[in-house]
């Protein structure tokens, strides 16, 4: 970060330039490096950390808090890296705080609790069970019933909110949204939205492991929030579209009454916030119910295959959105050769390219989703702890009260 620039150009008064494109390389695919260690850890935390009762909310907050440096990138880096200085402030600001985290963490580490916390863990514990290598957890777990079902909605989720997020200024840029920061602070909010979701929807499984009929739930209302991004009407006036709107998002209301009239400016915008909400704890639901299936098979595995999956995916999907998006199909009496540069404007409407894709994802994966009819193993194994609380109601008696008497009995 702080040799971000080259100190000749700075020495002659030039605009500083960029460090080599290799160096920038290098330091993308460090940072990329360190992320498994960030984003394949939260079921296994949830695991050892956390009763069965809280599991998915802990999975929620730890796997969709990554959204929350999404939207910090979108406020705090849309406003600094506006030129190359600013972009080497950035980053100099970013290799500071996480250098400040690390050690933070480093001094507070501590690898699990004393007591488990709950009884699917405690078994784990007791059978000191040694973890196979990945490459033979992975082939276990593709071998097991119900597996697969989890992953596709894990990767169906995070191709919807990685191509949201990756072209939010194509989608907001429909309907007169242009304003950067106006396009920042919805990001923002599409980011925030996630987490909020997963905090709410995985508080809701937790108690009533619904995980199937929470998943196609949303799934169906990911689709319903889809379909305000991707459908434009046509107009005469579309050189007015670049129209800024006015800071602030009690403004976007303008977006809605500018001569060129796409969607409705806020319609898109809470549809946004709704595709965040609803998409976006599919993630962390999904991988709790991966490892409800695998049980005891390794959690950080499980996530692992998630999320390269999942990466992967929608890496390959950004060009195929990109090339969609240009894509149209007209409705309504409109007129459309297939791409945007030859929409006539006379009328009617389009439904865009990226769209369809999207919407195609999330039929797809419904459908397959819907066939999901596998045991619960660790939800079975936790039952007794569900007995437990209860029983204990009037009693003073914590679970993990009863807990430790019955590890000192297993013990002696």
């Amino acid at each position: 970060g702080f040799n971000f620039m080259d100190n000749e150009s700075i020495e002659q008064g030039e605009e500083p330039a960029l460090v080599p494109y290799h160096s920038v390389v290098l330091g993308t695919v460090l940072v990329a490096a360190a992320q498994p260690f960030v984003q394949c850890t939260p079921p296994l935390l949830s695991a050892q950390w956390f009763a069965s009762s809280e599991r998915a909310t802990s999975t929620a907050v730890a796997l969709n808090f990554n959204q929350v440096g999404i939207a910090t990138a979108f406020l705090v880096g849309g406003n600094m890296a506006t030129s190359v200085r600013g972009l080497a402030r950035y980053f100099g600001l970013m290799a500071i705080l996480s250098t400040v985290l690390l050690a933070g963490t480093c001094l507070q580490y501590q690898e699990e609790p004393e007591i488990a916390p709950s009884t699917s863990e405690w078994n784990k514990r007791a059978s000191n069970q040694k973890e196979p290598p990945f490459r033979r957890s992975v082939m276990k777990f593709f071998s097991t019933k119900g597996f697969t079902r989890p992953l596709i909605a894990f990767i169906c989720s995070i191709s919807i909110t990685n191509i949201v997020g990756a072209f939010i200024d194509e989608f907001l840029g429909r309907v007169g949204i242009t304003n950067k920061m106006n396009v920042a602070l919805i990001g923002a909010g599409f980011e925030f939205a996630i987490v909020l979701g997963g905090i709410l929807v995985g508080g809701y499984v937790d108690h009533t492991k619904q995980y199937k009929r929470v998943t196609l739930a949303c799934l169906v209302l990911s689709g319903l929030c889809l379909l305000p991004l991707g459908y434009m009407t046509n107009s005469n006036n579309a050189e007015d579209e670049e129209e800024n709107v006015p800071f602030g998002l009690r403004y976007l209301a303008e977006a809605t009454t500018t001569t060129t009239t796409t969607t409705s400016g806020w319609l898109v915008v809470f549809a946004m916030l709704g595709l965040g909400f609803f998409a976006g704890p599919i993630q962390p639901i999904n991988a709790e119910l991966a490892v409800d299936v695998i049980y005891p098979g390794d959690e950080t595995a499980v996530e692992s295959v998630q999320q390269i999956g999942g990466n992967l995916v929608s890496a390959l999907l950004v060009p195929v959105a990109q090339w969609a998006a240009r894509k149209q199909i007209s409705v309504g009496g409109g007129t459309s050769t297939g791409t945007s540069d030859d929409d006539d404007g006379s009328g009617g409407g389009v439904i865009c390219g990226d769209l369809i894709l999207l919407l195609g994802i999330t039929v797809l994966t419904f459908v397959y989703f819907r066939g999901f009819d596998a045991q619960l193993k660790r939800s079975l194994a936790d039952s007794r702890d569900d007995e437990m609380r209860e029983q204990q109601d009037g009693s003073g008696v914590e679970l993990s009260d009863i807990q430790f008497e019955t590890e000192k009995l297993l013990v002696v």
